[in-house]
């Protein structure tokens, strides 16, 4: 088996009917957000891969609502930041009110651009987003989705892993091998199954009503979220765009969605929210019933076999991050198995994936979990507290702005996080702490680096070398062998500014954005690139969107950000 290529061939017919089979590098359960994005990330590295998908299409249902700049990052560098724009709208930040609607505190988040390029928080349709993903994997030449099969085993060899899954229409029986797979099945995983990986619980689950609404009305409501802090029948609402409005409503005991089966029934739950003009032209798009569940499964991976995406977390979702939590597991893993897959760095290597991801995924589990309580627990005494304390909170500058920063915490030590290099103080975060942004395992800040407008994430796939510094003949010429960009910035610059703020004058800056390593000098971390030869360089350029870079990239005297 070769990255270059996949290989399909049709084998002799049996008694059961026709049977296919195929190889590839990688082979994915899922099309959902996080399969799609794994297997584009991947081709960018020229790593081919199948995506084995039940639905013949996209999933027509809403669900995923919210992601944030770190995640729109992420989709920026598969093409796709100008497309998301133009389906997604900014949220304004987030609204406490009574079940009357009445204010009890605000906490409003600003239209400024952050370090990550893009705003702060987006609200979209994920069958849209979906849509998208589905435009980019079809652009790359190195991914094949087969639709409308059901995967019933999985088998895994020393050297490989094999897939047996079976056309939905037809019967026709497809068996794929691969060198890895990545299990981007869901909350109800049979990757996860196979592997013998059992859920931890948290001890959370709540049954939600969601109700998806469509208008040309205008409701008259604030663009942010409104979260109904009452414990009687805690409620959320949310503009997802122009036509599109979503609730969700806490059920109470005894309710089920049959009881919400149509729109005059969902109407007095919806009523505060409504101007009391008799015609609104309502249409509703759905309503069922969630359980929200808080789960993180005890192993990720096991051999060959990696767990992504719900098949390996499931987040209540009072801060938004589900869905995110499942493509920032593809920005984590794919470049880690192409680097495998090329032969450059050992596959021990790939533990770091769980390493990190684990943690930092249950560190927001846990804060989605206070957040709720904080806004909806306590009974008739906690509503009552949070009248009072609610709007001190609120004025409180320092408060408001760690509330509507979006930055998630840093990733713990590991092969590919490496804490404490020449002097850098160890600052790797846990739990649910504030980010900082030049520690080891912290995003770095997607920075503009010349009065094109270019940034930091616009240069070649891979790893770069931000610095302060030229580097030596022979360093340029050792951190070019090893695929690597250098990116030599001004002081006052933004990633300069960046730099010179945490006592640093060079940081090895990995593919997923996620700062490997500081230094004092370029010569303290240039030895930690691993080789990634980056093989799918037609894949890039066949993009117009995309901007290969130079081995070295000046950047200009931007303005802080």
């Amino acid at each position: 088996m070769t990255p270059a290529q996949t290989e399909s061939a049709p084998q002799p017919d049996s008694a059961d009917g026709p049977a296919t089979s195929q190889r590839a590098p990688v082979v994915i359960i899922g099309a959902g957000p996080t399969g799609l994005s794994a297997a584009a990330l991947l081709a960018d590295f020229g790593v081919p891969s199948v995506v084995l998908e039940r639905w013949e299409d996209v999933y027509p249902q809403p669900r995923a609502v919210h992601l944030d700049d770190e995640v729109y990052r992420i989709l920026a560098r598969l093409g796709l930041a100008e497309a998301f724009e133009h389906i997604s709208r900014p949220a304004r930040g987030l609204r406490l009110v009574t079940d009357s609607l009445d204010l009890i505190a605000e906490f409003p988040r600003g239209e400024d651009i952050g370090v990550h390029g893009f705003p702060a928080a987006s609200m979209f349709d994920q069958p849209e987003l979906e849509r998208l993903l589905r435009d980019a994997v079809a652009a790359r030449d190195l991914v094949t989705v087969r639709g409308g099969v059901e995967v019933v085993d999985i088998s895994q060899r020393d050297s490989s892993v094999i897939v047996h899954a079976a056309d939905r229409s037809t019967g026709e029986r497809l068996t794929v091998e691969g060198a890895y797979l990545l299990g981007c099945d869901g909350a109800g995983s049979l990757t996860r199954s196979v592997v013998g990986a059992h859920w931890r619980d948290f001890g959370f689950s709540q049954r939600w009503l969601v109700i998806d609404v469509e208008t040309t009305a205008d409701l008259r409501q604030w663009e942010g979220v409104q979260q109904v802090c009452d414990t009687r029948r805690a409620a959320t609402y949310m503009r997802i765009g122009d036509d599109r409005y979503r609730w969700e409503f806490q059920l109470l005991d005894g309710e089920s969605a049959s009881d919400y089966a149509d729109l005059a029934a969902v109407l007095p739950l919806m009523r505060p929210w409504l101007p009391r003009a008799a015609d609104l032209d309502l249409r509703l798009v759905r309503c069922a019933e969630y359980t929200f569940n808080a789960r993180v499964a005890d192993r990720w991976r096991h051999r060959r076999i990696f767990l992504l995406g719900d098949a390996a977390h499931l987040t209540p979702p009072f801060i938004g991050q589900g869905m995110g939590a499942g493509i920032r597991d593809a920005a984590n893993l794919s470049w880690k198995l192409a680097a495998v897959l090329a032969g450059g760095v050992p596959e021990s290597s790939l533990d770091s994936y769980e390493s990190e991801r684990k943690p930092h995924t249950t560190g927001l589990i846990r804060l989605a979990m206070l957040t709720g309580a904080l806004m909806t627990g306590g009974g008739r005494g906690g509503d009552a507290l949070r009248g009072v304390i609610a709007p001190l909170l609120a004025r409180l500058p320092a408060f408001v702005s760690r509330l509507a920063d979006s930055a998630t915490p840093a990733l713990g030590p590991s092969y590919y996080v490496r804490a404490g290099v020449a002097g850098t103080p160890v600052r790797a975060l846990r739990g649910l702490v504030s980010a900082d942004y030049t520690t080891a395992g912290s995003l770095a800040p997607n920075s503009v680096l010349s009065s094109s407008g270019l940034r930091l994430d616009d240069r070649a796939p891979g790893f770069a070398l931000v610095s302060l510094d030229e580097p030596s003949p022979e360093q340029r010429f050792e951190i070019g062998r090893r695929g690597a960009t250098v990116i030599v910035v001004d002081s006052r610059s933004g990633l300069g500014i960046w730099l010179s703020d945490h006592d640093a004058r060079a940081a090895l800056v990995r593919p997923d954005g996620t700062v490997m390593a500081a230094g004092r000098a370029i010569a303290s971390i240039y030895t930690l690139i691993p080789p990634m030869p980056v093989t799918a360089e037609y894949s890039w350029s066949r993009l117009p969107h995309r901007v290969r870079r130079p081995e070295t990239c000046y950047a200009g005297r931007g303005r802080r950000r």
